[in-house]
């Protein structure tokens, strides 16, 4: 039985514009790159000093070197205002530079880091949460948190520098106009503030929307065939653009409010600029003010009002960026698959993955076994307190080593969920599964299931080349990668492969058919020499020859290993040493194939349906 996934979409609230918690965990990214950051702040303050370069040349050249008819005074102010321009030049250029260089590394690392943890996390959690939103977690909530370095945190310290600098200016070059100019100041902040309000949830349904594109995408780019087999592709074209109309939608949103706040913002630099003109103008004329010092206060004003708009949009950023690691470290936080690894070492894995000399296989018990997928995944609300839908009720069964156990029964009885529970992608609410006499939940995760080769129906090959896909994380060689093959005979399939071993498959082996694909699969799994073998129908997708073949290898392979087979067609289990009959999550039926028929109960009749005869038809487990 499948776990039944659910998930939504819809991301969460925007949470606060600064959280120092957060910014914390940050810095723990930033902190390897403190030097570069370091250099970046430095070039961001010798860029805001050199903004006050030219209203200050300006205010002596028209005050000064203009009245004395002195041109070398202005030739030399001139070269002055062009060397600070082309070191300004130098500055900005670092400073983006050493920024981009930051944000990419903070991101190279964060990805990393959250890939890395993604693989650790329990299956139940990708029960729980669709594919599009933890896509989108490293993709854009990332890249988020890259324009906060890139052109927030460093590029804010800057214009803070940059507006103390020409404030203090200002206010020593003359007081009175300062004030003029920082009258508007408020209003400043009062549409900023709207603006930023405006544009919050602008942000967050973009997010939202992304998350639905990349889900949509993904589940419908793995289905491709189904599309084009079934000829939606008009209709699932007409719902990718419902999708992608509603993300620019949400995009366009934005934009008017972008459109809106800059015009503001210029409206009210011109009003300043009106201001300074007119209270300068008339104290020009008493003698009280100077020309030059009204044209460096223009200048000065147009360069304050610059990072003060700049401060606003950076303060958005950093509320989004913030939004954005409040989710990546929410899911940072989401515990990690118990693995065993806080166990003491040398007594769960010493009892029961240590095999004793001579023996291949180890004994694998179920002890009153009771699971649900919906407790599993952790219900909510009303249903955390009702009665789980079992999908397991009271499994007990054994199996030792060079014993073949077969599993049998309708679709949904609970078959692969027993394997599930075997390779720990989920642990059982009641009850105990031992390996060797101990409990697998004792276990070092990555031991136990390095003991059991696992042949699924539902193959998945990795793009790649045909010999990585067979030894996958086994420390094999390459001559144990082909006497893998050719224990299953697999190698004449790959030898008839352009490049052999060497081969580079597509994506999930799409360049290859299914037999074949089952062929690598069987070799993948016994390449390890596992202790146990697991089998889902592992040859209902190759031809008859190949299955005699495959059965062949087979009779040497469960040689003193322990063996699970999942089976379908009852035709192919005749051999096991027992089989179990589940039915609605309990077993309700076990022996031989010899015994279960003479009993006359469920199993005899799937078996007449299925080959129409009550007596024992020959083959081996597969």
């Amino acid at each position: 039985m499948t776990a039944p996934g659910s998930g939504s979409h819809d991301e969460d609230a925007v949470g606060k514009v600064y959280d120092a918690r957060l910014v914390r965990r940050l810095m723990a990214y930033v902190r390897p790159y403190g030097g570069l950051v370091a250099s970046a702040v430095l070039l961001l303050a010798v860029d805001g000093m050199l903004q006050l370069v030219g209203p200050l040349l300006t205010r002596h050249v028209i005050d000064v070197a203009i009245p004395a008819g002195d041109p070398p005074a202005i030739t030399r102010d001139a070269v002055i205002f062009a060397a600070a321009l082309l070191l300004a030049f130098g500055a900005q250029y670092g400073e983006t530079i050493i920024t981009g260089l930051i944000g990419q590394r903070v991101m190279r690392d964060l990805r990393a880091r959250i890939f890395a943890h993604i693989q650790r996390l329990p299956v139940p959690f990708f029960d729980r949460n669709p594919v599009g939103r933890l896509v989108t977690r490293i993709t854009a909530d990332v890249e988020a948190l890259n324009e906060l370095f890139t052109a927030g945190v460093v590029a804010g310290l800057g214009d803070v520098f940059t507006l103390v600098a020409i404030g203090a200016l200002m206010i020593a070059t003359d007081w009175r106009l300062a004030a003029g100019a920082f009258a508007v100041i408020p209003l400043v902040i009062g549409a900023s503030s709207l603006f930023r309000r405006a544009v919050r949830g602008s942000y967050r349904e973009i997010r939202t929307k992304l998350a639905r594109i990349n889900s949509f995408l993904q589940e419908r780019l793995t289905g491709m065939r189904i599309v084009q087999l079934f000829g939606r592709e008009q209709s699932e074209a007409r719902r990718f653009d419902d999708r992608n109309r509603e993300h620019l939608e949400s995009h366009l949103k934005s934009i008017v409010y972008y459109a809106l706040y800059f015009p503001v913002i210029e409206l009210l630099a011109s009003v300043a600029l009106a201001v300074l003109i007119v209270a300068g103008a008339r104290r020009v004329e008493i003698n009280a003010l100077t020309i030059g010092t009204v044209a460096a206060f223009l200048q000065l004003v147009r360069r304050f009002f610059q990072p003060l708009q700049d401060l606003s949009d950076k303060f958005n950023m950093m509320q989004q960026a913030m939004a954005a690691s409040e989710r990546i470290f929410q899911l940072l936080d989401t515990p990690e698959a118990d693995r065993g690894a806080d166990h003491p070492p040398g007594k769960a894995d010493a009892q029961a993955l240590r095999l004793p000399p001579g023996v291949r296989g180890v004994t694998i018990e179920f002890e009153d076994v009771w699971f649900a997928y919906d407790a599993a995944q952790g219900a909510a609300g009303d249903q955390a307190d009702a009665e789980p839908e079992w999908v397991l009720r009271g499994v007990s069964f054994s199996v030792r080593p060079g014993e073949t156990l077969a599993l049998v029964g309708h679709t949904g009885a609970g078959k692969t969920t027993i394997v599930n529970l075997l390779l720990r992608f989920y642990d059982p609410q009641r009850g105990r599964i031992l390996l060797d006499g101990a409990d697998i939940r004792a276990m070092s995760v990555d031991r136990l299931r390095s003991l059991i080769g696992y042949v699924q129906q539902d193959i998945f090959l990795f793009a790649g080349d045909v010999a990585t896909n067979i030894r996958l994380s086994n420390p094999l060689s390459d001559d144990q990668v082909r006497a893998a093959a050719q224990r299953v005979g697999a190698d004449r399939v790959i030898n008839r492969l352009p490049r052999g071993y060497g081969h580079e498959l597509a994506e999930r082996g799409a360049s290859i058919s299914v037999g074949e694909r089952q062929l690598l699969s069987f070799a993948r799994a016994i390449a390890a020499d596992p202790a146990a073998l697991v089998l889902d129908e592992a040859t209902s997708s190759v031809d008859s020859e190949i299955e005699l073949e495959i059965q062949r290898a087979l009779s040497t392979l469960l040689e003193g290993r322990t063996t699970i087979a999942i089976a379908h067609r009852l035709s192919t289990v005749v051999e096991a040493t027992e089989i179990l009959v589940l039915h609605h999550g309990q077993v309700r039926e076990k022996g031989t194939h010899r015994q279960l028929l003479e009993r006359g109960g469920l199993y005899e009749r799937l078996y007449r349906l299925q080959t129409g005869r009550l007596e024992i038809a020959p083959g081996t487990v597969t």
